[in-house]
């Protein structure tokens, strides 16, 4: 496996997607923002324009809780303050960027990582698609970065939307 880095934002993306044989999305932002986002939906339209170019038909997108059908189950304090009055605009984009995702003729995976923890890998957790009465807990960065890899070669959850959590 080889490694290749590129913005989303920049045009040049399709040179490094010249040599995929798989992406692996992570796009994130560390500012919260009141003012509308698009990273997500823009960086996501040149990423899929890319793939489509050079035929790179795997897509291992990571989005979040608050994404889509992932409203209502990141617990009271998140649902019902947080993400609608401090995360609205990311997650408005989020949704955007996974119908991206939806419409596209890839082989793609929506990971929905519960709330991302510091903590060493603990190699299991909880892998659901059925969200129903499912409240998010916790989950290492390292674990989500194990199931990642592992949905590059695997087909168990393609076009899905799996919530991974402890």
């Amino acid at each position: 496996m080889r490694t290749v880095k590129g913005d989303v934002l920049d045009s040049q993306i399709t040179l490094n997607c010249r040599v995929a044989t798989a992406v692996i999305s992570s796009l994130g932002t560390k500012k919260i923002s009141l003012e509308p986002v698009t990273l997500f939906s823009t960086g996501t339209k040149n990423l899929l324009g890319a793939m489509q170019h050079y035929n790179v038909k795997r897509l291992v997108c990571i989005t979040g809780i608050g994404a889509e059908d992932m409203k209502g189950h990141g617990g009271w304090l998140y649902d019902k303050l947080i993400l609608p009055l401090v995360l609205k605009r990311i997650y408005d984009d989020k949704d955007r960027q996974e119908a991206e995702i939806r419409s596209s003729n890839l082989d793609w995976i929506i990971v929905r990582p519960g709330f991302l923890t510091n903590q060493p890998a603990k190699g299991s957790y909880r892998v659901l698609t059925d969200l129903t009465g499912v409240t998010a807990s916790h989950i290492s960065r390292a674990d989500v970065a194990a199931f990642v890899l592992q949905q590059l070669t695997d087909d168990r959850y393609l076009h899905q939307t799996p919530l991974i959590c402890d």
